[in-house]
């Protein structure tokens, strides 16, 4: 006996389906040293790979969040934190 092959009715009924996967964000330029005097401001500034790719930044394992000590800005595939009122505790 042979065996056939055949689309059943729900396979010739079905749509063809594309399926992207997204890239992830790299890093095209990473934060570099700065120098700033105590009481100043710093701003640390990345580039990556994807505009508006979501950025998280953090100090250690503590996640930083904007209000009067930082201030986050995206633009494009640039990155930036800015640190007020800099103390010693923010090297």
């Amino acid at each position: 006996s042979s065996t056939s092959f055949f689309p059943s009715p729900s396979c010739s009924r079905s749509k063809p389906r594309f399926y992207f996967i997204a890239l992830p964000a790299l890093f095209k330029q990473e934060l570099q040293d700065t120098e700033a005097e105590e009481g100043g401001t710093a701003t640390l500034r990345c580039e990556l790979t994807k505009p508006k790719a979501p950025v998280e930044w953090r100090k250690g394992d503590v996640t930083l969040y904007p209000g009067l000590k930082y201030e986050m800005r995206q633009q494009g595939c640039a990155a930036e934190l800015v640190i007020h009122d800099l103390e010693l505790d923010d090297s």
